[in-house]
């Protein structure tokens, strides 16, 4: 019997385990692909305070130590189901099964991805998800943004003040965010929509090169020093659905408190819940949240 099962091992997942285990509970994180989240995959974090910089790898590494030290038991298991109630639930895994008094949440998001040959190859090295991360790395250089709703209006935007140019990509005839974000990026001289067009190609072989899109069959190369794909992010919440409301998109609905209504035992941290910013920073904050409220109710 554990006192916290946490299910995700990224920096709301391991934040959680950190805060549980200091206050003495005995804590299991389960996660199924790899310790660390997303934030793996970036190349350089500049954004976490106490640290001009380092690698996502970097971070992760030292916040599973930290973990550990601190003495939780980490599993690797795909979680298919919770079910119970307060003081006794059960994580049903693919090959195992856990009980624990309380459950903390904390699954993530990933970014929709454009499903190409090379973009997992060029990731962080010319394709990026996220602006605010990895923005400032193209200062003064050319890019492309994918994508045509609020995200990818408000990632050309900043990117158009440290950018030379910003071209739009937007695979209907028209683009879906807001008017008042169509009026900004239409007042922009360094920014050029393209409408009706899908990427079909990433150019490059030990660097990037740049896209070759699809306007109506007509291809068009884009020799771009990198590309944002801001085409909508993805939580994987299904197996929570019998103990968590899902929004439309799939994120537990949840408040600052990181509890989840009607339900008593069960938290949520991170990115898989509805919130407004998902950064490191807020991740990390969601999961000291939950792992204290856990720990006041055993």
């Amino acid at each position: 019997m554990y006192d916290i099962i946490v299910i995700g091992a990224g920096p709301a997942g391991l934040t959680a385990a950190l805060y549980g285990c200091r206050a003495e509970k005995k804590v299991l994180v389960i996660e199924k692909n790899s310790f660390g989240g997303q934030i793996t995959h970036s190349p350089r974090v500049e954004n976490y305070p106490g640290f001009a910089e380092m690698t996502g790898m970097e971070f992760a590494d030292k916040l599973v130590e930290q973990v550990l030290a601190q003495g939780a038991e980490m599993e690797f298991d795909c979680v298919e189901k919770i079910e119970g109630e307060l003081g006794n639930y059960k994580v049903i895994c693919t090959d195992s099964e856990f009980t624990g008094k309380t459950v903390i949440i904390a699954t993530g998001s990933h970014h929709r991805m454009l499903g190409l040959e090379n973009e997992e190859k060029f990731t962080g090295d010319g394709i990026s998800y996220c602006a605010v991360c990895d923005g400032a790395f193209y200062r003064d250089r050319t890019v492309a943004v994918i994508g045509g709703g609020n995200t990818a209006l408000q990632e050309a935007v900043m990117l158009s003040n440290i950018c030379s140019s910003v071209t739009i990509v937007q695979n209907l005839d028209f683009l879906t965010g807001e008017q008042k974000l169509i009026d900004e990026i239409n007042s922009k001289d360094n920014i050029t929509t393209i409408l009706s067009a899908t990427v079909a190609e990433i150019l490059g072989d030990d660097e990037f090169k740049g896209i070759v899109i699809d306007v109506n069959g007509d291809k068009q190369t884009l020799n771009v020093d990198g590309v944002f794909v801001a085409i909508g992010q993805q939580p994987e919440n299904e197996p929570f659905e019998n103990v968590a409301p899902l929004n439309d998109y799939g994120y537990i609905v949840s408040d600052e408190s990181c509890t989840i209504a009607n339900q008593t035992g069960i938290f949520v941290a991170g990115d898989c819940r509805t919130k407004t910013v998902r950064q490191i920073t807020t991740a990390t904050a969601d999961g000291a949240v939950a792992a204290l409220a856990a720990c006041k109710l055993i």
